[in-house]
């Protein structure tokens, strides 16, 4: 992490201070994103463009598992950028399992809100957690944020995981597994939509499971990382509002990290947030007052830098 950060610094150095202006050999940006169809994906994705023009710099999204996965590789140094959901995050900067130790990771903005979908067949008799018992369930990617919170609301719902038929796959797989007939349900979080989901929606009805009692649990148990949402009814041909849980993402970068380059990444979120939500509907949610609160993950610097600028 600080060799490539020092090399894309001393590029904007070079460059007089104008990212712009950067050489097209300094080192690559790397997003770590998510699944192909999900929206850190998507969103990673279009911010690369985004940075990779102002910077001049190559820089690109990398498929991951999510928020797991990507806190290892920011604190690792193996990207500059990463998306997690706020529970993961909270984790890692603790020390607390799945992570082995404290990571240095500090916060860019606070994005958009991931809302929690357990997906069923429009005719399946699967009608709340409790009943996915003997089924064919994927709990999302290993280390993801949807593995995460699903085990969560598996136990709120007083739901062992031994007592399911498990299979650890992210959405793609998941979606496929589905249309297959290989799979009875999965669990996801992500925004909303997310494409791969609204995708399958289009081929094959489906429904949300309600998850009102288990929202509150685990609410609760987790005080100000979730909170209860609704998805609407139309979202995804849905006749009908599900209440869910809801989840906060966050993009992260290493403790390490220049402070003037993570001016300029946060610049680039705002500034080009109208083009990036043309593409990626969640990326709109982006809003300068709620992006600061990224508890317990501290602001970077540079992320500060860019935010304190912006009050008269």
């Amino acid at each position: 992490m600080r060799r490539l950060l020092a090399v894309v610094a001393a590029a904007v150095t070079l460059a007089g201070g104008c990212l712009h202006e950067t050489s097209p050999a300094a080192a690559p940006v790397v997003v770590a994103g998510g699944g192909t169809t999900g929206v850190y994906y998507a969103y990673g994705d279009r911010l690369a463009g985004e940075l990779g023009g102002r910077l001049g710099v190559d820089a690109g999204v990398v498929e991951t598992a999510g928020s797991v996965e990507n806190l290892g590789r920011v604190a690792a140094g193996e990207a500059l950028l990463g998306f997690t959901a706020a529970d993961a995050a909270a984790d890692a900067v603790a020390g607390r399992a799945p992570f082995e130790e404290p990571l240095p990771i500090r916060a860019v903005a606070r994005l958009y809100d991931d809302l929690v979908h357990v997906v069923v067949p429009a005719g399946s008799d699967v009608d709340e957690l409790a009943d996915l018992r003997g089924r064919r369930v994927s709990l999302g990617a290993v280390g993801s944020g949807t593995e995460l919170i699903a085990r969560r609301l598996l136990a709120a719902a007083g739901v062992d995981e031994g007592e399911l038929v498990a299979d650890p796959l992210g959405i793609d797989g998941s979606i496929a597994a589905l249309l297959a007939g290989e799979l009875d349900a999965f669990f996801w979080s992500g925004g909303l939509p997310t494409p791969g989901v609204a995708e399958l929606a289009r081929t094959q009805p489906i429904r949300l499971l309600e998850l009102t009692k288990e929202a509150a649990v685990v609410s609760r148990a987790y005080d100000g990382v979730y909170r209860q949402a609704v998805v609407p009814a139309g979202a995804y041909d849905l006749t009908a509002p599900v209440t869910t849980l809801a989840v906060p993402n966050i993009l992260v970068t290493g403790a390490d990290a220049d402070d003037a380059l993570i001016a300029e990444v946060t610049a680039t979120l705002f500034e080009r947030r109208a083009a990036i939500a043309a593409d990626v509907g969640a990326a709109a949610q982006l809003n300068g007052r709620r992006a600061i609160y990224t508890g317990p993950v501290e602001l970077h610097p540079g992320a500060l830098r860019h935010y304190r600028a912006l009050k008269p």
